[in-house]
């Protein structure tokens, strides 16, 4: 069973069928999960995307500049990071959001040995506003926090259930893969996750974990090995 993981969130997924914004019912079975398995004694850790309210690569327009646009991608991510810190103290689930920009009214600096102490006394550490660099992705910042951290594996909730030979929201005739390399994934462009974080993975082999985070309790259910999922790994 894995001790020590990282969880990523896409923004796009908290939104759920919305445009923008939450749907509401999914932060809160996300939150019930991430309780369950801090009863566990898991050490948690989480990065969400900001996508359900800007992503920097494409609100970037020719109005807006690459770089400030990005910036304003991480403001959003630290908008979830806050919600969902703030549903899981409703819980009781004690959790710290560290941030790689400063924003010290409302979150602390990411420091790794700090973050490792929060984990120790069994608190969920949510990463906030990616590397704090212009284009470099969540995705990327979820890979590099958890090789930090030691991290067993690296779990990406998404809209679907594992990785398909086609869009299974377009195609009804698709196959399912239940393992990947990490070279299929690179070589092949599949766009689960950024090729930056797949290669950084494979060098240091972290296996990722692929899931759907619309299905209700899905998380305690792929830490228990109980439903299906696609894993990349070698």
């Amino acid at each position: 069973m894995y001790k020590n993981i990282m969880l990523k969130i896409s923004g796009e997924s908290l939104a759920g069928s919305n445009e923008q914004g939450f749907d509401f019912d999914i932060l809160n079975d996300l939150s019930n999960s991430i309780k369950k398995l801090q009863s566990k004694k898991l050490k948690i850790s989480i990065v969400l995307g900001g996508g359900n309210f800007i992503r920097g690569s494409s609100f970037s327009n020719g109005v807006v500049d690459r770089v400030t646009s990005d910036y304003m991608g991480m403001l959003g991510t630290v908008i979830n990071s806050l919600a969902l810190q703030s549903n899981l103290k409703k819980l009781g689930v004690e959790s710290r959001v560290m941030t790689a920009i400063s924003i010290n009214r409302v979150a602390e600096p990411y420091i790794k040995n700090k973050a490792s102490n929060h984990l120790e006394k069994n608190r969920v550490v949510i990463f906030a506003s990616g590397t704090g660099n212009p284009y470099f992705t969540t995705d990327t910042t979820a890979v590099l926090r958890a090789l930090e951290l030691d991290c067993d594996v690296l779990l990406k909730g998404t809209k679907v259930d594992g990785i398909y030979d086609k869009d299974p929201e377009k195609f009804s005739k698709v196959k399912k893969f239940t393992k990947l390399d990490y070279n299929y994934v690179i070589n092949n462009k599949l766009r689960i996750m950024d090729m930056t974080s797949i290669i950084m993975a494979e060098e240091a082999n972290l296996p990722i974990i692929i899931f759907s985070i619309k299905k209700k309790n899905e998380l305690k259910k792929v830490i228990d090995k109980e439903t299906e999922y696609t894993i990349i790994s070698n």
